[in-house]
C-alpha cells in the first residue's frame, strides 16, 4: 500500500473529470474516509496531501484525536451520528456531515452554544429513498429548513448523500444530477444560518460520477488505504 501514490493518482483523476465539467481538482475537497485506519496511515494521507479526514466512528474519532493522528488537517465526522454521542463531536469535528434529523440538529445546536461555538455541518439527504440508508428525504428539506432557521448554534454549510447500491453508471449520474438539483435550489434560498457551499457526494466507487454531476467535496476510503481487512 502506497498512500502517497493513491493520492496522486486522485488528484490527477480528480483533475481530469472535473475538466469535464468545467472546473479543475482544486475545485474538489478530498476527504479521506479514515474508518478502521491506525493513527499512522491517517498521518500517511494527511502527509500525501488530503485536505480533511473523515470518521464514521465517534470513538475512534476520539481515540485518534487523544494519539494526535490528524496534525496538519481538519477531521469531518461523516458516519450517523446518535444524539448521546454528540459531546463527543461538536468542537472536535470542524464539520459534521451527516446531519439526518431536526432533534439531532437541536442537540448540535444546544452543546455548540453551551460551548459558545457555531458548528458547521452537513444536511445528510437520502436522495435514493434507501431504507438501508439514514438521511432526511427530499421532499421533507424545505420544512427542515424553516426548523433550522431559529438555531444560533450551528451552521449548515451544505448538504451530504451516500447512494444505493447501483451497478449502472448512468443511474449513478441520475441520483447525482437530482441531488445536485436539490442542491442548486437551496442555495436560491436566503436563510441567515444556511449557505450552500459543499455537496459532498462520491466515494471510491464512483466519485468520477459525482463530481461530472457538481460535487465539490469527495469521500474516499479504499482508492487511498486499500481494502479493509
Amino acid at each position: 500500500m502506497n498512500i502517497l501514490e493513491n493520492v496522486q493518482y486522485l488528484r490527477e483523476e480528480m483533475d481530469t473529470v472535473a475538466v469535464q465539467s468545467g472546473r479543475t481538482g482544486a475545485d474538489i475537497t478530498l476527504v479521506a474516509a479514515s474508518k478502521t485506519q491506525s493513527a499512522e496511515t491517517v498521518r500517511a494521507a494527511i502527509a500525501a496531501g488530503v485536505d480533511a479526514c473523515g470518521e464514521n466512528r465517534v470513538q475512534e474519532l476520539s481515540e485518534k484525536v487523544a494519539a494526535g493522528a490528524y496534525e496538519g488537517a481538519p477531521i469531518h465526522f461523516i458516519g450517523h451520528l446518535q444524539k448521546n454521542k454528540v459531546r463527543k463531536v461538536v468542537g472536535v469535528a470542524s464539520l459534521i456531515q451527516s446531519v439526518d434529523s431536526i432533534e439531532l440538529l437541536q442537540t448540535i445546536d444546544r452543546v455548540a452554544a453551551e460551548r459558545e461555538i457555531v458548528q458547521d455541518v452537513l444536511l445528510q439527504v437520502n436522495i435514493g429513498d434507501d431504507v438501508n440508508k439514514f438521511g432526511i428525504h427530499a421532499n421533507e428539506l424545505d420544512a427542515l429548513l424553516d426548523q433550522i432557521a431559529p438555531l444560533s448554534g450551528i451552521q449548515v454549510r451544505g448538504l451530504m448523500t451516500i447512494l444505493p447500491i447501483l451497478s449502472k453508471s448512468s443511474e449513478i449520474r441520475g441520483l447525482y444530477a437530482q441531488m445536485h438539483q436539490v442542491y442548486v435550489d437551496i442555495r436560491r434560498k436566503s436563510c441567515h444560518n444556511i449557505r450552500m457551499d459543499f455537496l459532498s457526494m462520491g466515494m471510491s466507487g464512483d466519485f468520477q460520477e459525482a463530481i461530472l454531476e457538481g460535487a465539490n467535496m469527495i469521500r474516499v476510503g479504499s482508492t487511498i488505504f486499500g481494502n479493509r481487512m
